[in-house]
């Protein structure tokens, strides 16, 4: 057998015992912090797609969607208790949980597996009326699918944008998840979502095309449609992932990835959580930034600083001048300046006002990026060097090797139950003490219908 031919087999035997294992109930026996982090990675991704709600591109697709939708099954998390079909429940939410950057995101490859999975899940467990612990067990299994697949081809330009490569697999393993299919046809609907991938171009970010932030939730709804598919008969072949990531798309795989450690490490417990409103890339410079800012004389202004120097891993994601929100959360230029000006990059430092902000323009024209030199390993493979020049000579220089939130710096839960509440308390005020109590684990909420859990906080209209 050639080198090539040798790979295809390892692959596809790696996919067919992955999805084997999956299937198993030996694969259900998740250890507690597994489970307690799926609470945290679910709280995170309600509270990032409960953030968009008052974007007007987000509100209006929610209103097409709920309008549109066909059965009353499954909630759209914007305040209330909006129903609608699962499937468009399940990309409202995923859109929703794209558009403000706030999702949680897996660190050991190019990957959010959390947005790639919950909003079906969710969407799922509501319509089918599963228990808790099953919502949690699904979502830790699922989580382990997808960020195994991502770890197996991992591109390092990142010249593809990871959602529309990774969604599918997500999404379809989600939905088969909830469904309890057996091996078989669950590796059908894997297998079948490897070729419904897409090829999303990431300079999209930089340019701040809309289409971005559809990307994750159309690949996660594709995969819960092969799902559908599957229970028809019909489906790929454990060939259909190495045909698609190496053969087509070009990437070696790494086969080991797929099985190594099954079961003894799980892939939610090295996720990150955000809480900058920003690309997770950004986030070394936003922190070294507010270190720099804070050293500076009392009364520092915008038209106080000449030229702010920013030495990154990606000196190439810029743009001055960005035109949309998306745009300026993936532009070093104005991250840097929106968090001087404001002195936070949450979420209203990236509105549409912050754009247009003429402190926040001037300072965009002063950024210069060069590349943070030598290249350092994981977990400081994201490093950022900001020096602040004042006009009168004086300078300021922080560094942040590695941004918290990550395995390497974790937030202690009460950071990211806060970032939850914070977000979550107008339209839904009830959240954070259902997710508190869920945190505890204990049977007696385990053993509660998914639907109960969200009425504690999203009770429907009498």
């Amino acid at each position: 057998m050639t080198p090539a031919q040798v790979a295809k087999q390892q692959v596809a035997d790696g996919v067919r015992a992955l999805i084997d294992w999956a299937a198993s109930d030996s694969a259900r026996r998740i250890p507690a912090i597994a489970l307690r982090k799926s609470v945290l990675v679910i709280a995170d991704n309600l509270a990032a797609a409960i953030a968009a709600r008052d974007e007007p591109e987000v509100a209006r697709v929610h209103a097409q969607l709920i309008a549109d939708g066909a059965r009353a099954e499954a909630t759209v998390f914007r305040g209330g208790r909006p129903r609608t079909d699962r499937h468009s429940a399940a990309l409202a939410n995923g859109i929703a949980g794209s558009w403000c950057e706030l999702d949680e995101g897996y660190r050991l490859a190019p990957c959010h597996a959390g947005l790639y999975t919950l909003p079906v899940l969710l969407a799922e467990a509501e319509s089918r009326d599963l228990r808790v612990a099953e919502v949690l067990t699904n979502a830790a299994l699922a989580y382990e699918v997808t960020a195994r697949f991502a770890r197996c081809w991992i591109f390092p330009s990142l010249g593809l944008h990871p959602h529309p490569q990774t969604a599918a697999i997500g999404g379809a393993i989600a939905s088969s998840l909830a469904r309890q299919y057996d091996a078989r046809r669950m590796l059908d609907a894997v297998t079948a979502a490897s070729t419904l991938i897409g090829v999303g171009d990431y300079q999209h970010c930089v340019d701040g095309a809309f289409v971005r932030n559809v990307w994750a939730a159309v690949g996660a709804v594709n995969g819960m449609r092969a799902a559908d598919w599957a229970a028809c008969g019909i489906g790929g072949h454990a060939g259909s992932p190495y045909a698609m990531f190496t053969e087509r798309l070009g990437q070696a795989p790494e086969p080991e990835a797929l099985t190594r450690s099954l079961g003894a490490e799980w892939a939610v417990t090295h996720g990150y959580h955000k809480l900058h409103a920003c690309c997770q890339s950004t986030h070394s410079a936003v922190e070294a930034m507010l270190l720099a800012r804070a050293a500076l004389p009392a009364g520092t202004a915008a038209r106080d600083i000449r030229r702010i120097v920013l030495e990154t891993h990606r000196p190439g994601m810029n743009n001055s001048r960005p035109q949309t929100t998306l745009a300026g959360r993936f532009s070093f230029e104005h991250v840097l300046a929106t968090a001087q000006v404001h002195g936070h990059a949450h979420t209203e430092a990236f509105a549409a006002a912050s754009l247009a902000d003429p402190d926040i323009a001037r300072l965009r024209e002063r950024v210069e990026l060069r590349r943070f030199e030598p290249a350092l390993p994981r977990p400081n493979d994201r490093p950022a060097r900001v020096t602040v020049e004042l006009e009168d000579g004086s300078t300021v220089t922080r560094e942040c090797l590695s941004a918290a939130g990550g395995p390497d710096r974790p937030f202690d839960d009460e950071v990211i139950l806060g970032k939850v509440e914070a977000i979550a308390h107008a339209p839904y005020p009830m959240l954070i003490s259902s997710v508190r109590a869920l945190l505890r684990l204990e049977p007696a909420q385990l053993e509660r219908p998914w639907r109960a859990f969200i009425g504690d906080f999203a009770p429907e209209a009498a």
